[in-house]
Protein backbone atom coordinates (compact mmCIF):
# COMPACT_ATOMS: atom_id res chain seq x y z
CA UNK A 1 0.00 0.00 0.00
CA UNK A 2 1.17 3.45 -1.10
CA UNK A 3 1.15 5.71 1.74
CA UNK A 4 -0.50 9.35 1.84
CA UNK A 5 1.94 12.56 2.07
CA UNK A 6 0.74 15.13 4.35
CA UNK A 7 1.18 18.58 2.95
CA UNK A 8 3.24 20.97 5.57
CA UNK A 9 3.66 24.13 3.44
CA UNK A 10 0.81 25.92 4.52
CA UNK A 11 0.26 29.62 4.21
CA UNK A 12 -0.41 31.68 7.67
CA UNK A 13 -0.24 34.99 5.77
CA UNK A 14 -3.85 36.91 4.93
CA UNK A 15 -3.72 38.87 1.51
CA UNK A 16 -3.44 42.43 2.14
CA UNK A 17 -3.42 43.84 -1.61
CA UNK A 18 -7.55 44.29 -1.17
CA UNK A 19 -7.73 45.99 2.26
CA UNK A 20 -6.66 49.81 0.64
CA UNK A 21 -9.65 49.44 -1.53
CA UNK A 22 -11.90 48.60 1.32
CA UNK A 23 -11.27 50.85 3.73
CA UNK A 24 -11.86 53.55 0.65
CA UNK A 25 -15.31 52.17 0.29
CA UNK A 26 -15.98 52.15 3.66
CA UNK A 27 -15.17 56.11 4.02
CA UNK A 28 -17.17 56.83 0.83
CA UNK A 29 -19.97 55.39 2.42
CA UNK A 30 -19.64 56.99 5.22
CA UNK A 31 -18.86 60.45 3.64
CA UNK A 32 -22.27 60.18 1.37
CA UNK A 33 -24.32 58.87 4.58
CA UNK A 34 -23.46 61.01 7.04
CA UNK A 35 -25.58 64.46 7.35
CA UNK A 36 -23.41 67.34 9.11
CA UNK A 37 -25.81 69.85 11.46
CA UNK A 38 -26.23 72.59 9.69
CA UNK A 39 -27.54 75.32 12.88
CA UNK A 40 -25.90 75.19 16.52
CA UNK A 41 -28.09 75.34 19.12
CA UNK A 42 -27.80 78.08 21.21
CA UNK A 43 -30.61 77.99 23.64
CA UNK A 44 -31.73 75.20 26.32
CA UNK A 45 -34.44 72.93 25.68
CA UNK A 46 -36.96 71.53 27.56
CA UNK A 47 -38.73 69.44 25.04
CA UNK A 48 -42.96 68.48 25.94
CA UNK A 49 -43.68 64.74 25.57
CA UNK A 50 -45.91 64.01 22.67
CA UNK A 51 -49.26 62.34 22.63
CA UNK A 52 -49.82 61.83 18.91
CA UNK A 53 -47.37 61.87 16.31
CA UNK A 54 -47.31 62.65 12.36
CA UNK A 55 -44.68 61.74 10.12
CA UNK A 56 -43.82 64.56 7.85
CA UNK A 57 -43.32 64.42 4.01
CA UNK A 58 -39.66 64.37 3.16
CA UNK A 59 -39.80 65.65 0.44
CA UNK A 60 -41.12 69.27 1.59
CA UNK A 61 -38.45 71.61 2.86
CA UNK A 62 -38.18 72.80 6.23
CA UNK A 63 -37.41 75.94 8.12
CA UNK A 64 -36.46 75.34 12.30
CA UNK A 65 -37.00 77.93 14.43
CA UNK A 66 -35.47 77.45 17.79
CA UNK A 67 -37.19 79.38 20.87
CA UNK A 68 -35.65 79.22 24.62
CA UNK A 69 -33.51 80.78 27.65
CA UNK A 70 -29.87 81.28 25.34
CA UNK A 71 -27.28 79.00 26.83
CA UNK A 72 -25.11 81.47 27.66
CA UNK A 73 -25.84 83.89 30.30
CA UNK A 74 -24.26 86.74 29.20
CA UNK A 75 -27.12 87.24 26.17
CA UNK A 76 -30.20 87.11 29.15
CA UNK A 77 -32.17 85.07 30.91
CA UNK A 78 -35.68 85.57 28.74
CA UNK A 79 -36.52 83.47 26.06
CA UNK A 80 -35.31 84.10 22.74
CA UNK A 81 -35.92 83.02 18.64
CA UNK A 82 -32.80 81.63 17.07
CA UNK A 83 -32.93 81.04 13.27
CA UNK A 84 -29.68 80.28 11.25
CA UNK A 85 -27.42 80.56 14.22
CA UNK A 86 -28.68 83.94 14.96
CA UNK A 87 -31.01 85.26 17.28
CA UNK A 88 -34.15 87.13 15.87
CA UNK A 89 -36.81 88.95 17.20
CA UNK A 90 -40.37 87.99 15.77
CA UNK A 91 -40.47 90.87 13.91
CA UNK A 92 -37.77 89.82 11.37
CA UNK A 93 -39.54 86.42 10.85
CA UNK A 94 -41.10 87.71 7.80
CA UNK A 95 -37.37 88.12 6.04
CA UNK A 96 -36.02 84.80 7.73
CA UNK A 97 -39.17 83.05 5.18
CA UNK A 98 -38.18 85.05 2.56
CA UNK A 99 -34.68 84.06 2.74
CA UNK A 100 -35.82 80.17 3.47
CA UNK A 101 -37.57 80.21 0.37
CA UNK A 102 -34.96 81.77 -1.79
CA UNK A 103 -32.95 78.56 -0.86
CA UNK A 104 -35.29 76.30 -1.95
CA UNK A 105 -34.93 75.06 -5.48
CA UNK A 106 -36.67 76.61 -8.40
CA UNK A 107 -39.50 73.73 -9.08
CA UNK A 108 -40.68 74.02 -5.18
CA UNK A 109 -40.50 77.76 -4.57
CA UNK A 110 -43.75 78.01 -3.07
CA UNK A 111 -44.63 78.67 0.49
CA UNK A 112 -46.91 75.46 0.86
CA UNK A 113 -43.87 73.35 0.41
CA UNK A 114 -41.96 74.83 2.93
CA UNK A 115 -42.57 73.60 6.68
CA UNK A 116 -41.70 75.80 9.78
CA UNK A 117 -40.60 73.61 12.58
CA UNK A 118 -40.80 75.11 15.72
CA UNK A 119 -38.45 73.85 18.78
CA UNK A 120 -40.01 75.24 21.70
CA UNK A 121 -38.72 75.16 25.33
CA UNK A 122 -41.76 73.64 27.71
CA UNK A 123 -40.67 76.70 30.18
CA UNK A 124 -40.99 79.41 27.14
CA UNK A 125 -43.81 81.75 27.54
CA UNK A 126 -46.79 81.75 25.18
CA UNK A 127 -46.88 85.54 24.70
CA UNK A 128 -43.45 84.62 22.64
CA UNK A 129 -44.81 82.19 20.96
CA UNK A 130 -47.92 83.98 19.76
CA UNK A 131 -46.25 86.74 18.52
CA UNK A 132 -44.09 84.12 16.36
CA UNK A 133 -47.00 82.37 15.11
CA UNK A 134 -48.97 85.88 14.45
CA UNK A 135 -45.22 86.66 12.15
CA UNK A 136 -46.23 83.29 10.42
CA UNK A 137 -49.41 84.20 9.74
CA UNK A 138 -49.39 87.53 8.68
CA UNK A 139 -46.51 86.06 5.21
CA UNK A 140 -49.17 83.26 5.02
CA UNK A 141 -46.64 80.52 5.72
CA UNK A 142 -49.58 78.40 7.98
CA UNK A 143 -47.69 75.23 7.88
CA UNK A 144 -46.36 74.44 11.20
CA UNK A 145 -44.80 71.60 13.05
CA UNK A 146 -43.79 71.20 16.88
CA UNK A 147 -40.82 69.03 18.31
CA UNK A 148 -41.87 67.27 20.85
CA UNK A 149 -40.59 63.83 23.20
CA UNK A 150 -40.95 60.82 21.49
CA UNK A 151 -40.07 62.05 18.20
CA UNK A 152 -36.96 61.39 15.92
CA UNK A 153 -34.34 63.84 16.04
CA UNK A 154 -34.09 65.89 12.72
CA UNK A 155 -33.19 64.56 9.66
Amino acid sequence: MSKFKKKTATSQSIPMEALPDIIFILLFFFMVTTKMRQTNVMVENKIPSVTQLQKLDRKLEKAYLYVGKPKDGALGKEPRIQANDQFITPNHIPRFIDEELAKMPVAKKNKSNLIVVLNIDSEAKMGLISDVKQQLREVDTRRISYIAKGMAKRE
